[in-house]
């Protein structure tokens, strides 16, 4: 018997939860008294309820049971027999006594914390024996329950605490004086990759990348504040070490705070700001650009408009010279509405024209890649509303992964771009006979910072920002295999109906001899409006600057001027204010010409003007069309 005390004392002297004490305190008087039942009521620290602690060979045990009641009012007791007849002498009714019973409440000093009600189906089975037994084993309880009681809150709080640090992304560890770890929380545990349980009293240098010992080092003796980049793979860290208590202890926490997706989204930020620039930069190589396009484009129609007075063997070059030119104005153009920064507004129309820009802005990609372009569209395709821009952004992702995937298989290859109708809309897919995209990536190919590309070449950003585009605009985008090798991506648009932005009808070209004034900073510019409107039976004079124009209208009258909007001195935008405040008549008669429509302050200007401008290069036909336009608004 002393024996299995001792041992209980032992099982007891471990546990910190009250609950755990009185299951072992249960299975040591099951073995030690071999009851029918036994029920061990304990009271809730908390409310000061009572609650079933733990039963054996009870159906529904609960707290307000009689014999614990019994065992409160009399015990410690022990009742051979007769239970039901000295139960009812104490004061409790018992509906089912047992043939013998024993009882008895846990105490705390003069507290009562519980009580144990043992029975069995055996008249003479409990004496003063048993009785000694059950106080023995609940003088131990009660030792174990009252420390139990006080260490509970400890240890719940110690969880709890552990859960926190567990639950913080950045890892981190508690070094002593000596470097040796003495604990670490979760995230520290998977950097390192060993278990959590391993790491308290090993050196800190023998967990971390021999690499990374330098920096952490510099750490622990520098500034609490000052940190230094680690790098283990793919991912970056910043280690720091935070001082604990009095600087001679020389304890610190180690942080490892993962900077990788920080610096990647700087990164981005930087090649924002770059794109930015470019964009920029664009507007005046643009400008610079589209001026001497506008008069190769130009003479060149009129040239051939004049080919009665050309030589036969020019009439050919002069065409190729047309065609190239404006070969040449069409990419200029793709690539300005691509760079440009419009306002996020969408209207319906068509998707052919849009996917022929794409392949024409990326013509000389493709050839770069090896890499053939291919489009086919069904006939009389439905409209769809949409952001032309933001749509064009798509497709240049989608065309341009497919080439660069082609072009790291170095055998060359296509791109089709098909487009076809698709319920009340449009499905473009764009496939291509690539290597295609394994199945264990194509799960994951429209995650953010998801690349497969090597490290500088690819952001992990373009198919997710697709993806994200395509959802705005009510349609979706899913990847696909295609038959015979390589990926197919396939876009799905909305159909829609028109509305606003609808192409306006094109004025009559001007009749008659009309009085034009041309301004423009370019002579060559100058020169060929000069002899064009000339041809056209027109009587013109020309202008170098806003200023000069200036002179000119006030000095004669004028049916239509067109004046260039940048230039060097006084620029076209001044000319027209000061005309529109002394001769409101001839402002109205004024088309600006511009090359620079990527900027959004010249477009807005000339958008709130609500009249037809000429956009460099233009054709001699957009030419005729804003003289008739012109002319029509100076008449009203």
């Amino acid at each position: 018997m002393l024996g299995a005390l001792a041992a209980l004392g032992q099982e007891l002297a471990g546990l910190w939860h009250p609950s755990d004490v009185a299951e072992r305190v249960c299975n040591a008087l099951v073995r030690l008294l071999r009851p029918s039942s036994l029920l061990m009521v304990l009271t809730d620290a908390a409310d000061h309820t009572q609650r079933v602690a733990c039963a054996h060979n009870i159906a529904n045990p609960t707290a307000d049971d009689p014999l614990v009641e019994l065992a409160l009012r009399v015990g410690p007791r022990a009742v051979p027999r007769d239970v039901g007849t000295f139960a009812r002498a104490a004061g409790v009714s018992v509906e089912r006594p047992p043939a013998s019973w024993l009882g008895a409440p846990v105490r705390a000093g003069d507290r009562s914390i519980g009580a144990v009600s043992a029975s069995s189906d055996s008249p003479g089975r409990y004496g003063p024996g048993e009785r000694d037994v059950l106080t023995a084993v609940l003088a131990q309880a009660t030792i174990a329950l009252e420390a139990a009681r006080l260490l509970e809150p400890l240890s719940e709080g110690k969880h709890e605490w552990e859960q926190t640090v567990d639950a913080i992304g950045e890892a981190f560890c508690v070094i002593d004086a000596a470097g040796t770890v003495r604990r670490a929380n979760r995230a520290f545990g998977l950097l390192v990759q060993r278990p959590l349980t391993t790491l308290a009293g090993r050196p800190w240098r023998t967990l971390l990348p021999e690499a990374w010992a330098e920096a952490v080092a510099r750490s622990l003796t520098g500034p609490a504040a000052e940190g230094y980049e680690v790098s283990t793979g793919k991912r970056l860290y910043r280690v720091s070490a935070l001082p604990l208590g009095d600087p001679a202890d020389r304890s610190a926490v180690l942080v490892f705070a993962d900077q990788t997706d920080k610096k990647r989204l700087q990164e981005q930020l930087i090649q924002s700001e770059k794109m930015s620039a470019i964009g920029q930069l664009i507007a005046g190589v643009a400008h610079d650009l589209n001026n001497p396009l506008a008069s190769v484009v130009g003479f060149a129609d009129y040239l051939v408009e004049s080919e009665k007075n050309a030589p036969p063997q020019l009439l050919e070059p002069l065409r190729a010279i047309q065609q190239e030119a404006e070969r040449a104005a069409n990419i200029v153009r793709n690539l300005l509405s691509f760079a440009r920064k419009q306002e996020r507004r969408r209207r319906s129309q068509r998707i052919g024209p849009i996917l022929e820009a794409t392949l024409l802005l990326l013509r000389n990609q493709l050839m770069a890649c090896k890499v053939e372009g291919h489009a086919t569209f069904e006939p009389d395709l439905p409209e769809a509303t949409l952001d032309a821009n933001q749509i064009q952004q798509v497709f240049v992702n989608l065309i341009n992964n497919a080439a660069q995937a082609i072009q790291a298989s170095g055998t060359g290859g296509n791109v089709w771009v098909r487009a076809a109708r698709w319920l009340d809309g449009v499905a473009v897919t764009v496939e291509d006979d690539g290597p295609g995209i394994p199945e264990p990536i194509a799960d994951r190919v429209f995650e953010p910072f998801f690349t497969t590309k090597a490290e500088g070449q690819g952001t992990g950003l373009g198919l997710s920002i697709c993806h994200g585009i395509v959802k705005e605009h009510g349609g979706r985008i899913t990847l696909g295999k295609r038959e015979g090798g390589g990926a197919s991506f396939r876009v799905e648009l909305p159909g829609g109906t028109p509305v606003g932005d609808q192409p306006v009808p094109a004025a009559p070209a001007a009749t008659g001899t009309l009085r034009v004034l041309v301004v423009d900073d370019e002579p060559h510019i100058l020169h060929y409006m000069h002899a064009t409107l000339e041809a056209w039976g027109h009587s013109v004079v020309i202008a170098g600057d806003g200023a000069d124009a200036l002179a000119r209208a006030r000095a004669a009258p004028f049916d239509v001027i067109i004046t260039d909007l940048r230039m060097p001195q006084a620029g076209g935008r001044e000319f027209f204010e000061t005309l529109r405040q002394e001769r409101p008549d001839l402002a109205a008669r004024v088309v600006f010409s511009t090359g620079d429509t990527v900027r959004g302050h010249t477009l807005a200007f000339l958008e709130s003007l609500g009249r037809p401008y000429l956009k460099k290069p233009f054709s001699l036909a957009e030419l005729k069309a804003a003289l008739g336009a012109a002319v029509e608004a100076g008449r009203g």
